[in-house]
């Protein structure tokens, strides 16, 4: 039974690029791992981990100094690490948490072949890679999946009493419901997750594009109805399956949502209520719109609330913070070298994969 599950899911569910959009190189005179299509940065990490079922993933660790939470993040069925490094660079930057994506076994240069159980057997590498050799505690740990990369993240959430927090983005009931609107659950389904969600105890945000044309728009609407600790959900007007980041409430909800799950308990009660009286049918979509304000310049125009603060308060702890701040804009500054690199004609944005074409755009859309 198990064999034909994995047989109907590997054909039905697992799409990789072919071939792999990176390879993985080692620097002849440094050691220096890095992916073949990027140049080495220093707060990015290449590493290769063995999982419990013989297979060995590339996963990808960025740092952030100011991070106070981690975030775990399952990509979607057509993409690998290649397409994935700069979205989550940007997140790392934007979100300032700390970040490890990783490729499915039988994804990129990961070995093995793309099954369900190897998925689940992949995000426990990730998160132990995490807590072993990164000193993450459960806690502090954010898991993101995205599309087809629910499935894994909320098998583990469920495992897991402690996490900060999950986000499911435009994730999937179930594979079978995402062909067909089935009723009830079957033994040969995949990535049951509307059998799991109740079992997740941390507060869920859910990210889902009305326009959704492979999942479909009811999936995340109905698994944030089953959410134990429902956050105030973010459906994106005219969106797609594969351009929410090019909305720029993508990335605001996402800082919101960080920003609150870092809070004390105590001071989570407000959005808690909060979610609990949302209504789907009054929500106003005039915010929701795709706006074509870049996200950069929404941020410059309004007045720098940090800058206030930091004149007000002068003790050590917040002048390195303002350093760490400037260093980073350095670092900010330092992606023009990949936007060069793109133009050079060997960026994954030439590849025929239409998966990943928001992340071409995301310098544009989020840095004016």
């Amino acid at each position: 039974m198990g064999g034909v599950t994995s047989s109907v899911a590997a054909k039905l569910a697992f799409f990789p690029p072919s071939p792999p959009l990176y390879e993985v190189v080692t620097e002849p005179e440094s050691g220096v791992v890095r992916l073949s299509c990027f140049p080495h940065r220093e707060n990015v990490e290449v590493l290769r981990l063995p999982t419990r079922r013989g297979t060995e993933i590339v996963a990808l660790y960025v740092r952030n100094p100011l991070a106070a939470s981690t975030l775990l993040y399952s990509h979607g069925n057509a993409a690998d690490l290649g397409q994935m490094y700069e979205l989550f660079v940007e997140l790392s930057i934007h979100l300032r948490v700390n970040l490890l994506g990783y490729d499915y076994s039988g994804y990129g240069q990961s070995s093995g072949k793309p099954s369900e159980q190897n998925t689940y057997a992949d995000i426990e590498a990730a998160y132990k890679c995490l807590v072993e050799i990164y000193s993450a505690k459960e806690e502090e740990i954010v898991l993101y999946g995205q599309s087809v990369g629910s499935g894994p993240t909320v098998n583990l959430a469920a495992r897991l009493p402690h996490l900060r927090a999950v986000i499911l983005h435009s994730p999937i009931l179930s594979g079978l419901r995402v062909m067909y609107p089935v009723k009830h659950t079957y033994w040969f389904d995949i990535y049951k997750n509307i059998d799991k969600i109740s079992s997740v105890n941390c507060p869920v945000l859910v990210i889902h594009g009305t326009s959704d044309e492979v999942v479909d728009f009811s999936h995340g609407t109905k698994l944030w109805e089953l959410c134990n600790k429902k956050y105030e959900p973010l459906w994106l007007k005219g969106g797609k399956h594969c351009d929410l980041e090019l909305f720029p409430e993508y990335i605001k909800h996402l800082k919101k949502f960080i920003s609150a799950v870092q809070k004390s308990p105590s001071q989570r009660s407000t959005w808690r209520r909060n979610a609990d009286q949302f209504e789907l049918s009054r929500m106003s979509t005039s915010r929701l719109e795709p706006s074509r304000m870049s996200f950069g310049r929404r941020e410059r125009s309004k007045p720098s609330t940090a800058k206030s603060k930091s004149k007000d308060q002068t003790s050590p702890n917040v002048e390195k913070q303002e350093k760490m701040k400037i260093s980073f804009d350095k670092t900010e500054k330092s992606r023009r070298s990949l936007d060069c690199f793109r133009l050079s004609g060997k960026h994954v944005a030439d590849q025929p994969d239409r998966g990943r074409r928001s992340v071409d755009r995301l310098d544009r859309i989020w840095a004016g």
